[in-house]
């Protein structure tokens, strides 16, 4: 499959392109392209110049490296199942692809759709950081993925908001 195959089948959901993506280790960089290209997409989205740009994309680069890590580490240490083998390279690819919808976000600037691309790409993101867990942990349950995601966002989530509490008191 080429780059942008895979982006698709990741956005489509497709098991069969998470499992292509997690075996092949030459695909890393081609994740970690997915992950910018959507963070940029979603600075754009923002709509507030250069400065949002930066800050929108950098946020979310941030968001995703401390989630990619909470879930890799639940997922493997907390709540594995039996049959759970994975190591750290083969679930940030997935979820790293998973990331797709994500370049939607840069309809974001539309002003009729703005709200709406962002809470539609952030479900869909989610839909597929779920399958891609599944896949990568090798799960029999989804609802296993879902536990493992779920928990995952809202630890990165009070996470960010400590730091951004942290960080705005020291300006």
């Amino acid at each position: 499959m080429t780059f942008v195959e895979r982006m698709v089948g990741a956005a489509r959901l497709d098991p069969r392109t998470y499992e292509e993506v997690e075996a092949d280790r030459s695909a890393t960089p081609q994740a970690l392209a997915v992950v910018v290209l959507a963070s940029l997409a979603s600075g754009i989205g923002m709509g507030h110049g250069l400065r949002g740009l930066l800050a929108g994309a950098l946020v979310n680069l941030v968001a995703w490296a401390i989630w990619a890590w909470l879930i890799y580490f639940i997922g493997t240490r907390w709540l594995p199942e039996p049959g759970t083998t994975a190591n750290a390279g083969e679930l940030l690819r997935t979820i790293g692809f998973a990331t797709s919808p994500g370049l939607l976000r840069v309809l974001g600037v539309v002003p009729v759709l703005g709200a709406l691309v962002f809470v539609v790409t952030a479900v869909w993101t989610l839909v597929a950081v779920v399958v891609a867990v599944r896949q990568a942990l090798d799960y029999r349950s989804t609802a296993r993925a879902v536990g493992v995601c779920v928990v995952g966002w809202l630890v990165q989530v009070v996470i960010l908001v400590v730091f951004a509490a942290l960080t705005r008191q020291a300006w």
